[in-house]
């Protein structure tokens, strides 16, 4: 086996099915929740572009977001699918270089998106005079493209660093899809160095865009507490509700994941913690969006009914 370690240019994913029943029922579990989560944010995706009433900055924001849960579900499921279906939980080491990518260019891009939102809520609520002026398709398309490229310089770093460390320990990672924090360990150099700086990316796309959240929410709510109208709040409030909501499950995870010491991590808690936010968090954030949003039920009712066949 060491052998065969210092020869492979590939990977081992340990993965999360059991190889008996009970794997099998998570198995198709997982599947279930996959084609919830792609028919859910598939259909906000063409909901938002086929309905002119949801041409906002705020519902293209989460156009974009829709699309991160799609990618973050296609990136991880497919291959551990296979992986569990095939019996073979090998994975290549250009597979592995591009499951980082995507993973770092999504969580990247999300927590930007999220942060977005949180000060387009702040102007429309706090600036609703100014909000048309400052915020204009120059100004989303600008976050967006920012966000983007931002990510994939981040994205880019820390999976070429990664794919060239020497792994002559062992190629078995313990995780269902090439998560770095769970690659780190099997190197065989120090990577002190390393750790420090995935930490201080970590802190740049996770803790920051957070602050971001709070200092817009803080406002929000002021000025929420504030309004004389009841409908007026009652408006306000659900949507902040909405949106903090999305904000919690994407960053409790996260935080806890990738915030703490290794020595107070363990793998099979990391491999759990994924899978809420690779997996379920992407089937959840549609369902919030649609259940409690008038406007997306309302658009929902108008394409909706557009494709059904008139009665004679």
């Amino acid at each position: 086996m060491e052998k065969w370690n210092h020869t492979t240019t590939g990977f081992f994913l340990i993965g999360i099915f059991p190889p008996n029943e009970t794997g099998l029922l998570l198995f198709l579990l997982v599947v279930l929740i996959f084609l919830i989560a792609f028919l859910g944010n598939s259909t906000m995706i063409l909901l938002i572009w086929l309905d002119h009433h949801l041409h906002t900055p705020m519902y293209f924001l989460l156009s974009q977001l829709s699309l991160m849960d799609l990618m973050y579900i296609c990136c991880t499921v497919p291959k551990m699918a296979a992986n569990f279906l095939s019996g073979d939980n090998s994975i290549s080491l250009v597979a592995c270089g591009f499951q980082s990518f995507c993973f770092l260019l999504i969580g990247g891009v999300e927590a930007l998106l999220l942060a977005w939102m949180a000060i387009d809520r702040y102007v429309a609520i706090c600036r609703p005079l100014h909000y048309h002026n400052l915020m204009n398709k120059r100004m989303y398309l600008l976050m967006i493209s920012g966000s983007w490229v931002s990510s994939s310089i981040n994205s880019i770093f820390h999976t070429t660093y990664i794919l060239s460390m020497p792994y002559c320990k062992s190629r078995i990672i313990n995780h269902f899809f090439c998560d770095i924090p769970a690659m780190v360990p099997l190197a065989c150099m120090d990577t002190w160095a390393y750790e420090y700086t995935v930490m201080f990316s970590t802190n740049l796309f996770l803790f920051v865009p957070f602050l971001g959240i709070m200092a817009s929410y803080g406002r929000v709510l002021y000025a929420v507490h504030h309004m004389r109208s009841s409908q007026g709040r009652k408006k306000a409030f659900t949507t902040c509700s909405i949106h903090l909501t999305v904000v919690t499950f994407y960053y409790a995870p996260f935080v806890y994941t990738y915030l703490r010491p290794r020595s107070l991590r363990s793998p099979e808690e990391d491999k759990n913690l994924a899978v809420f936010y690779t997996i379920l968090t992407p089937m959840l954030n549609p369902i919030i969006y649609s259940l409690r949003n008038k406007e997306v039920l309302e658009a929902l009712q108008r394409v909706f009914g557009r494709s059904l066949p008139q009665k004679e």
